[in-house]
């Protein structure tokens, strides 16, 4: 019994009642913590990805990234872990170190980020992770799963040359994983400093290859107070999602709840984040994440309104393959340029 459930959730599902936080041994394990602080207006994001490439071989991407500034330390290293009892990583010699208590980061003087986290407020159904149905289904190359839908920080970090006190700090983390890498099309998004009330929101979605035919999938998860809301199953609660430059709309009705999302960001206040290729053993920077976009959420429980408020510090990210062709042939280059002059 023990190797078949070892050998379903390779694929990257969990059955219900499953802990989606265990690592699966898939090519793709992913790990991300977003802080943002209400009073002062700087995010912080810390991420790091466990990847399979060729041969076995195991290896990790670690990124931290603030706001404002633009600033983004990333780093590949050879050793990672990604544990399959709980959750927990690790990357590098001190690169990265995390649990569910905290999270660790070392990318040198100026990129280090010490995390505690307090007053948790974790998923709350136990039955179904981020994706509903979706998470008990092997055929998907991407999962995904918020699971602390607001904290409180504590800790210090070393970001864009300043020393920063954590007190304060909202913290959200989720996990992704997949058999593949990323979808051909992806978008996502995340707030919760809303000035209207204790609220989280966070959705992803991207295109999905099921029996060669091509669709969408979109999932979104609201926490108002202590009631979790979430949306995106294919018959019972679609959501539909209308991502382009700038602009993200996301529409999504269930039996007994809706949700609307308008969101805005700037194109050129993107930060750049490093995206993952397990098989190449290597990241390129091709992920375009806004910091510190605006985000309007409403709720509505049989047409009556539970809540309505807009965020001023979502994040906002859209991605694609088109545009990860670019960085990987700009990478390929360089390798190039890098073994002739080492031949010469």
């Amino acid at each position: 019994m023990g190797g078949m459930l070892s050998r379903y959730r390779a694929t990257g599902a969990d059955l219900p009642f499953g802990d989606p936080l265990r690592a699966h041994g898939v090519a793709m394990e992913g790990y991300f913590w977003r802080l943002s602080d209400p009073a002062s207006g700087r995010v912080i994001v810390a991420l790091c990805g466990v990847h399979r490439g060729r041969a076995g071989k195991t290896w990790a991407n670690v990124a931290l990234a603030s706001h404002p500034g633009g600033t983004v330390a990333a780093a590949d290293v050879d050793s990672a872990f990604a544990d399959p009892q709980a959750l927990g990583v690790r990357a590098g010699d001190g690169v990265l170190d995390a649990d569910a208590r905290g999270v660790r980061v070392d990318l040198g003087p100026d990129a280090r980020l010490d995390l505690r986290l307090d007053d948790v407020r974790p998923w709350s159904r136990r039955s179904l992770g981020g994706l509903g149905i979706g998470q008990v289904a092997p055929v998907l190359s991407q999962h995904w799963h918020p699971y602390v839908l607001g904290a409180r920080a504590s800790g210090t970090a070393q970001v864009g040359g300043e020393a920063v006190d954590l007190a304060g700090f909202r913290v959200y983390a989720e996990k992704n994983w997949g058999r593949e890498g990323f979808p051909e099309q992806w978008w996502w998004g995340q707030a919760q400093c809303f000035p209207e009330g204790d609220t989280c929101v966070a959705f992803a979605g991207g295109t999905v290859a099921v029996a060669g035919l091509t669709t969408t999938a979109s999932a979104v998860a609201v926490r108002l107070g202590d009631r979790l809301i979430r949306l995106g199953d294919p018959v019972l609660s679609r959501a539909r999602v209308v991502a382009r430059d700038g602009s993200w709309s996301l529409r999504a009705r269930g039996p007994r709840y809706s949700v609307e999302i308008e969101a805005t960001a700037g194109p050129s206040d993107a930060h750049v984040l490093p995206v993952p290729l397990p098989a190449s053993g290597y990241s390129v920077a091709g992920a375009l994440q806004h910091f510190a976009g605006e985000l309007r959420l409403v709720v509505r429980r049989r047409g009556r309104v539970q809540f309505s408020g807009t965020s001023p510090l979502a994040g906002l990210e859209r991605g694609g393959v088109e545009q990860l062709k670019t960085e990987i042939a700009r990478r390929r280059a360089t390798d190039q340029v890098t073994a002739e002059g080492a031949a010469t």
